[in-house]
C-alpha cells in the first residue's frame, strides 16, 4: 500500500511538472523576398519585381562588371520596374537584385533581329 501511494505521488508529480513546464515561443522563419524577372513585351525590356522587403538595389552591368545603372527601389515608390533594353549594344549583360541580405543575379543577353533589338534572359 505505501508503495501504491509513493508510486501515485510521483505520478501526480510528474505530471504536474509536465503541465507546469514554460511553453516555447513558436519559431517563425522569415521568408526571403521573391524576386521576379519578366519582359515588357512592347519596350523591349525587363521587369524587376521585389516582394516583401522594404528596399532594393538593382545594378544593371557589363560582361565586364562595369555598372550601367544603379537603382534603389522602396515601398514608398513601389518595388516594381521596368528596364529597356534597346539603347545596349549587342552583347552579355547582368542584372543583380539586392534585397534584405539576397542577392539574386540574372544574365541576359541582347542581340539584333531584322533590325529591332532584342534581348534573351539566360536560365
Amino acid at each position: 500500500m505505501k508503495n501504491s501511494i509513493k508510486l501515485t505521488a510521483l505520478f501526480l508529480l510528474a505530471g504536474a511538472t509536465v503541465f507546469a513546464a514554460v511553453p516555447a515561443k513558436a519559431v517563425i522563419p522569415s521568408t526571403p523576398p521573391a524576386i521576379t524577372f519578366s519582359s515588357l513585351p512592347s519596350q523591349k525590356g525587363i521587369d524587376v519585381k521585389v516582394e516583401k522587403s522594404e528596399k532594393a538595389i538593382v545594378i544593371v552591368s557589363d560582361k565586364d562588371g562595369n555598372v550601367l545603372r544603379k537603382d534603389i527601389l522602396s515601398n514608398k515608390k513601389g518595388m516594381e520596374k521596368g528596364y529597356v533594353l534597346t539603347s545596349l549594344d549587342n552583347g552579355d549583360y547582368i542584372i543583380e537584385v539586392n534585397a534584405n541580405g539576397k542577392s539574386v543575379k540574372q544574365d541576359i543577353h541582347v542581340y539584333d533581329e531584322d533590325q529591332t533589338k532584342m534581348f534573351i534572359i539566360k536560365a
